[in-house]
């Protein structure tokens, strides 16, 4: 297994679009996907699974994506997972914090798929 992405999205069609952007990585790098539906699932999944990248929305029930984020960073033993927040949040001051926080990408909703391959490639060090 190449690697584990974790996609955490309160809304179920953002989950579903974002599985079918990652399928690629799936199919071409054994990428295996992993989605939770809240900020609270999402976290529990991170501490359980180790996903070597996630994708994070902020707004969500529970546990929103700042806390998990912020959670993830302080956590020596989850140092190698690596977060994109991904927001309809987009003003700056949103995005400095969510990097103050640790994440590695902040982008904003709605997406370009390729540009979502891209980044996870890039910070999965595929194609290198």
């Amino acid at each position: 297994m190449a690697g584990k992405i974790l996609v955490v999205d309160d809304e179920v069609h953002i989950r579903m679009l974002l599985e079918q952007t990652l399928e690629e990585l799936e199919d071409d790098y054994d990428i295996e996907l992993l989605t939770a539906e809240n900020g609270e699932e999402g976290l529990d999944l991170i501490r359980s699974e180790r996903p070597d990248l996630v994708l994070l929305d902020i707004m969500m029930p529970y546990i929103n994506g700042y806390e998990v984020c912020q959670e993830v960073c302080k956590d020596p033993d989850l140092s190698s997972v690596k977060i994109i927040l991904l927001t309809a949040k987009g003003q700056e001051v949103d995005r400095k914090h969510g990097l103050n926080l640790g994440a590695e990408r902040y982008m904003t909703k709605p997406f370009d798929p390729d540009e979502i391959i891209a980044v996870a490639k890039e910070i999965l060090k595929l194609d290198q």
